[in-house]
């Protein structure tokens, strides 16, 4: 095997898949650009709330660098993944490897995104998986994932912007869920899950009444 070739093709593979998932519907700026709650809904495929069991790395056959997440889903609020549990690759490893040849991958997972550790409850908006490469992340990257501490759920900015710039009409939303979107920092769990429940299953987006 020429090592040379084959760590030649791991690299022209990778800034294909970044370009991938960095811009197969929006540049990375536009994907990492602050979103609040509304946005994160319509931007995402699924959303899924559960307990990750597992986080592993590697690199696949067409030498593409990735994590393998699988949760443990309890609810999914929005799109066909169903409860149990659900595997997806995100782009990056967990940490640099060394090559066969003894030179060192440093592809990790770019600091933009979400961090996933075994055992934490997440809730998950998931973006679309990348037509060509089959990787998935969060819409927002690290803002859509929150994680569960003390019952209350928080992203990896402390939900700054979270509920920003969000109109919802008159009647729409209980009380509960109005003081919801005057909130800072980290929201109760099940306050938000229902909110996000409600918001989906009743189309407040798709109608207008909630912006």
């Amino acid at each position: 095997m020429n090592v040379s070739k084959v760590c030649t093709r791991l690299s022209v593979t990778a800034a294909l898949a970044l370009a991938v998932v960095f811009g197969a519907t929006a540049s990375a700026q536009e994907r990492s650009a602050r979103q609040n709650l509304v946005q994160l809904i319509s931007s995402s495929q699924s959303i899924v709330a559960g307990t990750v069991t597992t986080v592993s790395d590697g690199i696949d056959g067409n030498g593409l660098p990735y994590t393998e997440v699988t949760l443990m889903v309890g609810a999914s609020p929005k799109g066909s993944i169903k409860q149990g549990a659900y595997t997806f690759r995100q782009f990056g490893l967990l940490k640099p490897r060394t090559l066969p040849n003894g030179k060192r991958m440093l592809m990790v997972t770019p600091e933009q995104f979400p961090q996933w550790r075994e055992d934490e409850y997440v809730v998950a908006f998931l973006y679309h998986p990348a037509s060509k490469t089959g990787l998935q992340t969060t819409a927002g990257l690290a803002q859509g994932k929150l994680v569960k501490v003390n019952d209350k759920l928080v992203n990896a900015y402390g939900n700054v912007g979270l509920f920003d710039n969000i109109s919802a009409d008159a009647g729409v939303l209980s009380s509960d869920e109005r003081a919801l979107l005057d909130s800072k920092g980290p929201v109760k769990t099940d306050t938000l899950l229902g909110l996000i429940h409600h918001i989906v299953s009743d189309k407040l987006v798709e109608r207008g009444a909630i912006r």
